[in-house]
């Protein structure tokens, strides 16, 4: 009785689950208290201090949307540390158009002004919010998700990540400046190459 089971694909198919190694998608854990970047034996407090923000306490808004980012690309001490963070300025009308962070999930807090966002998961539904400030909303990992300032009024936001380099891919950007050839892309959204040349010119 007990090898007729063994023989059963599901008895095989149960074995392998568990006692594969658990996959984790993000940065991986570190045996020191921190890292240091290569040729570097010694540091001080200024490692562990990133001051590229300040332009934000005395600039204008911007006429743009624009991202400041600290990454481990921007302040090195974030080297295995799993944070980073960015500051999101937003004109009025502006929108940081639908993208992805496939290393985390972003946690974004608005301080000012107000912004409509949202996410689409893996069943394609979408979840939409109009935040206003004091509001925090979470952009769960390797998800498509925009956030568009749909006001007449500016907005600044916050947003922390739970991995020192999280990834951003653009969906516009990826699928229109990559190369893809123009044939695939119009049969992929059932139109023409004429229309995909202006949505390249678009964002060139």
């Amino acid at each position: 009785m007990a090898f007729r089971d063994l023989r059963n694909p599901f008895f095989f198919l149960l074995l392998a689950l568990a006692t594969s190694p658990v996959v984790l998608a993000g940065d991986p854990d570190i045996t020191s208290d921190f890292v240091l970047p290569p040729n570097t034996n010694a540091v001080n407090g200024s490692f562990f201090t990133f001051t590229g923000m300040r332009c934000l306490l005395d600039s204008s808004p911007p006429t743009n949307f624009t991202v400041l980012k600290a990454t481990m690309a921007e302040f090195p001490a974030l080297g295995g540390q799993s944070v980073s963070y960015a500051v999101l300025s937003f004109p009025a009308g502006s929108v940081n158009p639908p993208h992805t962070h496939p290393r985390s999930a972003e946690l974004l807090f608005l301080i000012d002004g107000y912004l409509e966002v949202g996410f689409v998961d893996t069943a394609n539904k979408l979840y939409t919010q109009t935040l206003q400030p004091g509001d925090l909303f979470v952009f769960p990992k390797g998800l498509v998700h925009y956030q568009y300032c749909n006001r007449k009024t500016p907005a600044i936001a916050i947003s922390a990540f739970g991995s020192a380099s999280a990834g951003t891919v653009s969906v516009p950007k990826a699928v229109f400046t990559t190369g893809i050839d123009d044939g695939i892309l119009a049969k992929s959204f059932k139109t023409d190459a004429a229309t995909v040349d202006k949505i390249k010119a678009g964002l060139a």
